[in-house]
């Protein structure tokens, strides 16, 4: 575990530049509100502390405006320069389709570097961030990505994509499709009737006669169910999407809801994946209300976007397939108490590194979001310490 004093902590003034990366593609249709003829818009800002530097942390986080998480803004307090960039999916993440993330990430790396002037790229994923930048790394060491996750040709195929220096994963996991899954209440057997439901695998269901701390053989039935359900929403959209193509429509979309995706038996067991997390809780706060809210993952979806981002079996980015093709070097940063994150997926991931230049950190007492008004800004420094001490080690 790293410890730091008050002595190591290192704070700046910065300045929050923003900007646009734009660039142009061809599409047979509009994934996002308010795009221009082929034009592809990034927003982006340039978070820099007060002494030159010829490295940029890019940061980067599917959907959402990063610039604006407390990690990044606490990195650019701390001194370093953060290309914080957004994807094309700013206002959200139904159609949302990570071959278009790792080519917005291509962009803004490029940017920064023929632009901007910095020599050297450190790649910072925080939460879903974390298996984006480790896709894009290691397709830029070694490509495997050809076509999108729904078999249609990607500009991503034909296109250079810089590999950065460094990478650096913050309370990350492995990809959506696993933490989907993970989170995915398979007591709904029937996606036309989602309030019907199984009691024996409904969590929230005071009837459910399997209770806390759960037995091996109830979680086992419970993650196969799992696993099973989000087969079945693949085979959905597999279906919708073939019926379409075969009625001469191939370039059409279809939107579903996705109910019931936040009910890890996590919650409920402590015991299971255990950590520091509060129990009964999570990041979105009461996991039974946030179950069926509007903020939940997955909860709306397209074709395309369920296939790239949240099938189990069509998915293509993810960090712990990523890692075995990771050269350079990496730093993973765990938060003890994290209520979003499994956290063995930050253990899976660094264990499918290649044996080299790789640490692992671990913050004690932080939850996810760094939240807490008597703790987040000590959490914040250590998170700022430990990077620090990496950076220089390496001469970022």
């Amino acid at each position: 575990m790293s410890t730091h004093t008050s002595a190591d902590v290192v704070r700046v003034r910065y300045t929050r530049t923003p900007y646009l990366v734009v660039s142009t593609e061809q599409h047979q249709r509009k994934d996002v509100y308010g795009s221009i003829d082929d034009s592809v818009v990034r927003q982006a800002q340039l978070l820099r502390g007060e002494e030159p530097s010829d490295t940029a942390i890019v940061a980067m986080h599917p959907i959402g405006s990063p610039g604006y998480l407390p990690a990044f803004s606490q990195l650019a307090r701390s001194g370093f320069h953060v290309v914080a960039c957004g994807t094309r999916y700013t206002t959200g993440d139904a159609s949302l389709q990570m071959e278009n993330a790792l080519l917005d990430l291509a962009a803004c790396v490029r940017d920064a570097k023929e632009r901007l002037g910095y020599r050297r790229v450190v790649l910072a994923g925080w939460s879903g961030g974390g298996s984006l930048m480790a896709g894009y790394q290691a397709e830029a060491e070694q490509r495997t990505i050809t076509k999108t996750a729904a078999g249609e040709p990607t500009p991503l195929a034909d296109t250079e994509l810089i590999p950065a220096d460094g990478l650096m994963l913050m309370a990350a996991h492995r990809s959506r499709h696993h933490l989907l899954t993970d989170f995915l209440d398979p007591s709904i057997t029937d996606e036309d009737r989602p309030k019907d439901r199984d009691p024996e695998l409904n969590l929230y269901d005071p009837e459910n006669p399997n209770k806390a701390p759960y037995s091996a053989e109830y979680v086992a039935r419970y993650r196969a169910a799992q696993r099973e359900r989000n087969a079945r929403i693949t085979e959905r959209a597999l279906t919708e999407l073939d019926g379409m193509r075969r009625s001469g429509r191939g370039h059409d979309e279809s939107c579903f809801v996705v109910h019931g995706t936040m009910a890890d038996p996590r919650w409920v067991d402590p015991a299971i994946d255990p950590n520091d997390r509060r129990p009964g809780w999570s990041y979105l706060g009461d996991p039974q209300v946030a179950n069926d809210g509007p903020a939940g993952l997955a909860r709306f979806c397209t074709t395309r976007g369920w296939l790239s981002q949240w099938s189990l079996e069509y998915a293509q980015v993810d960090a712990v397939d990523a890692a075995p093709r990771i050269t350079v070097p990496t730093l993973v940063v765990a938060n003890s108490a994290d209520d979003a994150v499994p956290a063995a997926h930050q253990r899976d991931f660094f264990a499918a590194l290649p044996d080299g230049d790789r640490e692992f950190h671990e913050i004690i007492g932080a939850n996810h979001y760094f939240s807490g008004k008597r703790d987040q800004l000590s959490h914040l420094d250590a998170a700022s310490v430990i990077v620090r001490d990496w950076m220089c080690r390496h001469d970022f």
